[in-house]
């Protein structure tokens, strides 16, 4: 990407809006913008002061296009560290067009995705980790992933990571003056306390890393999986749950073939639910397509809601969870078990805490019975309390990037207990180094750079 050039992008979401909202930076912007825009005072913009608002017509070679608010940005005090403008406009689609034609043809080009981001990152507004938090606030879609993404862009996530590269840094310079005294034979690393730096230095990595599992659940959400046998009432049960007709209800069994999945927001955890297809034997090859997608699901979720029919016997249940314990004997899994139907009972059936150790909850998905029961148990499965003041992982290119730099620790430490030579020793330590400065953009490529804000959007 070229930093040199004045970039031009809507802001805003394309489409039809009460308002919309045009940027432009670059060292040309002021210039551009006198050519385009009469303000109402008679000073032009590239006489004004940095963060004011000014009203007037933005012309174009047929006239006025548009009354208008330009905000004024100067370097370095903007979001992109360049000079700045923001134009805020009427929310036609037709005005949008029209203004960014008449920046181009004035002297600005498109923004690519992510470009003022990174122009920001550039200018040293950010480091790469919080520039790349800017997309997950962007994107966050419940108070944990929120919450998660401003700590990041805030420098929570950064500073951790400088501390640990400093850290390593000061112990590469002291192998390092051994090389420059090598013929001297002098160790100015004291052996008795590099096991307990590199033992700190994995434990901090390896919380970070554990992290991850967390963080990356935080920030898609929660995965729920709705499964049981045919008929039992998981799509009604999703459908109750997200309070839409998401899903076909059908008295035919074998009616889901596909996992449909939607995602709801429970006192600001995101919760990913996912209906499947019925557990069966089936001949029905799209079917038992569907039935091989549901073991996937139960394979990545986190949660499940074993739903069976609340006319069943504790003695038919329990058979039906030893059928499919293959499926859901993870520890790191949390099953509760859903009895659906209870609408059609005369009496709640007994014995199950006395066979079925598992947490049941009896619910009637058509009535909506007993729902908040399972929003309870959600919300008690995710213990946020242990994750308060817990710097927590959410990105995967940060957890591929630890993962390397504690492999690379473990190999200094080989090279230590068998007294492999410092220069040896060195390049691992360089190679911790490394991948810890690809996290923070110490340490970058333009194939870093082009892979990360090319998932932005552009205007952003």
């Amino acid at each position: 990407m070229d930093t040199k050039d004045t970039i031009c992008a809507l802001a805003t979401p394309a489409g039809v809006g009460a308002i919309a909202m045009i940027r432009l930076s670059g060292s040309e912007s002021f210039s551009i913008i006198d050519q385009i825009f009469k303000p109402r005072s008679s000073s032009p913009i590239s006489k004004a002061a940095g963060h004011t608002l000014h009203l007037g017509d933005l012309r174009g070679d047929d006239g006025i296009i548009d009354e208008v608010l330009v905000s004024v940005f100067r370097a370095p005090h903007s979001y992109t560290g360049d000079d700045a403008i923001e134009i805020s406009c009427h929310g036609s689609p037709y005005i949008q067009q029209k203004i960014i034609e008449l920046l181009i043809n004035s002297g600005a080009r498109m923004a690519t995705a992510g470009e003022f981001t990174m122009r920001a990152f550039v200018n040293g507004k950010f480091d790469l980790a919080q520039a790349e938090a800017v997309a997950d606030l962007i994107a966050s879609g419940s108070k944990y992933a929120h919450d998660l993404a401003l700590d990041q862009m805030r420098g929570g996530f950064s500073d951790k990571i400088k501390k640990l590269r400093q850290e390593l840094l000061d112990f590469a310079s002291l192998v390092e003056l051994e090389l420059d005294f090598a013929e001297e034979d002098v160790e100015f690393a004291d052996r008795s306390k590099i096991g307990k730096i590199l033992d700190g230095l994995e434990s901090e990595i390896n919380v970070l890393i554990k992290s991850f599992q967390v963080g990356n659940v935080l920030k898609n959400g929660i995965p729920v999986a709705i499964i049981g046998k045919p008929n039992v009432g998981k799509s009604t049960l999703l459908n109750t749950i997200l309070q839409e007709e998401k899903a076909i209800v059908s008295d035919i069994p074998g009616t889901t073939r596909d996992s449909i999945e939607d995602t709801i927001i429970i006192e600001g955890i995101a919760f990913r639910f996912i209906d499947t297809a019925g557990l069966r034997t089936s001949v029905d090859v799209i079917e038992n397509i569907g039935i091989e997608r549901t073991l996937q699901r139960i394979k990545e979720a986190s949660i499940i809601l074993f739903v069976f029919d609340a006319a069943s016997t504790a003695e038919e249940v329990q058979e039906v969870l030893e059928e499919h314990r293959h499926l859901i004997e993870d520890p790191s899994k949390r099953i509760i078990l859903i009895g659906n139907k209870i609408d059609q009972l005369i009496e709640m059936p007994k014995g199950f805490k006395d066979l079925v150790e598992l947490e049941t909850i009896f619910i009637s998905a058509k009535r909506k019975e007993n729902i908040n029961l399972i929003s309870d148990s959600l919300l008690r499965s995710v213990n946020m309390q242990q994750f308060a003041d817990t710097t927590i992982v959410s990105n995967a290119r940060h957890y591929e990037a630890l993962s390397k730099s504690l492999q690379a620790i473990g190999d200094i430490r080989t090279g230590f207990d068998k007294n492999v030579p410092s220069d040896l020793v060195a390049i691992d330590i360089r190679k911790a180094l490394h991948h810890l400065g690809t996290i923070t953009g110490q340490i970058t490529t333009d194939e870093i750079l082009g892979n990360i804000f090319g998932k932005f959007c552009i205007g952003k």
